[in-house]
């Protein structure tokens, strides 16, 4: 199942449920696109895709600069993953299919 298209998604962060919305386009196993969301709209980097597995990074500077680290896996209209939160630990992550 591809991963393209839009997903409203909830990051469940240390400071609480953030919501966005992530857009994505895969092209062989490279995967690339945007995440808009409170902060703003952030491109994404180093993105891939391996069957139903996608993973990329966002460098985001508000509250502070991190860069966050997503995995995911898609299944049908539902992705479910974790993101690595810089030195403040992981995060789960899911979204579905807008």
């Amino acid at each position: 199942m591809s991963a393209d298209g839009t997903w409203n998604t909830t990051m469940n962060t240390p400071m609480g449920a953030q919501q966005g919305t992530l857009t994505l386009s895969s092209s062989g196993g490279s995967l690339t696109g945007k995440l808009s969301g409170a902060q703003g709209e952030i491109q994404l980097m180093d993105g891939k895709v391996d069957g139903n597995n996608v993973s990329w990074k966002a460098n985001i500077t508000s509250p502070m600069a991190i860069t966050l680290e997503f995995s995911a896996t898609v299944d049908g209209d539902k992705m479910t993953g974790n993101v690595k939160l810089g030195a403040f630990g992981n995060a789960s992550f899911s979204g579905t299919r807008a």
